[in-house]
């Protein structure tokens, strides 16, 4: 099958009408917080501020089905408009397309029955509530290895019982419902036996522990810690089925990694727009900085960082819309080099603005702390060359006994 780059008129004037509206819209609002969502007024004011403009523009949720509200693009065409929304931290906000309520939506859509939908991804997907997905546990449970999960849950009289700790739940504070998952069978380390729960946020069981001080400052609500005590669910709030949740977690979390480096890239194209303007205006020994050799590497190198990332999601999303590859080992490539890619975009452009670029009157430095956790997040780096090389290794001795060992 013929691999196709090229991109439909209506998704490319999608794309620019997004554009726009980040321009003119989304840019003055990041500017006027600085960045930081944590340190905003009223941050859920600002939330609904931009949802509600692009609800207005016809951009909200573009990636969920028309049923939802949405456009229904597949990767490719998501590939080009998450990254235009990314250019500013704000936008994927502003679309209704961030972390990790977009994700959650692509998991309801194509898992969840359709009563579930209508009560848990209506709303997520109007902008009317938030949710969360609640997997990583501190140790010795379920991080970079999700079979190490160690949160129970237990048979009782018409439903389950929760108990567990997670933490770096990402927008879990103020969050309306969670898909947490829960071991139902086996113990950590099993391959099998999660299922995933769809629990209310304010059920009794559930309770924020606390907001962990990280430093990214970019995602709504941050990163707490959650524990479920005798978090008592009915049987409807399973989602799919028993014992099938590291299934439907891939389901999940193949594109989610992808849709990540798609914004990503768009922060850092920004990034590298704002160092070109540095160093275009600034003179120093004579001349414009950009015409030194030194930044004119930088400048090449970022570029070449730039084209390079998007190839690797372009194909990605192709692979993923096509079923025409491994999608697994495909996002592990993905994900590894764009997170590495966007940090050296960054860093290169907070070095060539010089001590402008640590301050708040570019916001570089706030990008470049946004974009550093993206290699632990989603799986570090390691973790995916890890399994990036025992693929490599089991396809190799595969296609050598077919060969007869040749």
């Amino acid at each position: 099958m013929a691999i196709r780059f090229d991109i439909e008129p209506e998704i490319a004037a999608l794309a620019e009408r997004t554009r726009e509206f980040v321009h003119d819209v989304v840019i003055p609002v990041e500017l006027e917080i600085k960045g930081s969502l944590h340190d905003a007024a009223d941050a859920e004011a600002v939330r609904a501020r931009l949802q509600s403009a692009a609800r207005a523009a016809g951009l909200l949720a573009p990636h969920v089905g028309e049923r939802w509200g949405g456009r229904g693009l597949d990767v490719r065409g998501q590939a080009i408009v998450f990254e235009a929304a990314g250019y500013s931290l704000l936008g994927p906000l502003a679309l209704n397309i961030s972390a990790p309520d977009e994700g959650n939506m692509h998991l309801l859509e194509r898992v969840a029955t359709p009563a579930q939908q209508e009560q848990f991804l209506a709303p997520l997907a109007a902008g009317r509530v938030r949710s969360c997905f609640a997997m990583t546990e501190p140790p010795p449970g379920a991080g970079s290895d999700p079979r190490a999960l160690a949160t129970t849950a237990t048979r009782v009289a018409g439903g389950w019982r929760i108990d567990g700790t997670k933490w770096f739940i990402t927008g879990a504070r103020g969050a309306d419902f969670a898909i947490v998952m829960a071991r139902t069978s086996g113990a950590p380390g099993d391959r099998g036996g999660a299922t995933m729960f769809l629990v209310a946020g304010d059920n009794p069981g559930m309770h924020i522990v606390r907001d962990l001080d990280t430093l990214d400052h970019g995602l709504f609500a941050g990163h707490s810690e959650v524990f479920f005590n005798d978090c008592i669910v009915g049987d409807d709030a399973i989602l799919g089925e028993v014992d099938r949740g590291f299934e439907y977690a891939q389901v999940r979390l193949a594109p989610a990694r992808l849709t990540h480096c798609m914004r990503w890239l768009g922060l850092a194209r920004r990034a590298h727009d704002l160092a070109l303007g540095h160093v275009t205006s600034r003179e120093a020994f004579g001349s414009k900085l950009a015409e030194l050799g030194m930044i004119q590497q930088q400048l090449a190198d970022n570029e070449i960082d730039l084209a390079a990332s998007r190839a690797l999601i372009h194909h990605t999303a192709w692979v993923l819309d096509t079923h025409s590859g491994d999608a697994g080992t495909a996002s592990s490539i993905a994900k590894t080099f764009v997170s590495e890619a966007v940090g050296r975009i960054a860093d290169r452009a907070m070095q060539m603005a010089g001590a402008v670029g640590t301050s708040g009157d570019l916001l570089l430095s706030r990008y470049w702390r946004e974009i550093r956790p993206f290699r632990i997040y989603d799986g570090p780096s390691e973790t995916h060359r890890w399994s990036i090389a025992k693929r490599s290794v089991a396809a190799f001795i595969k296609n050598k006994n077919r060969r007869g060992g040749a």
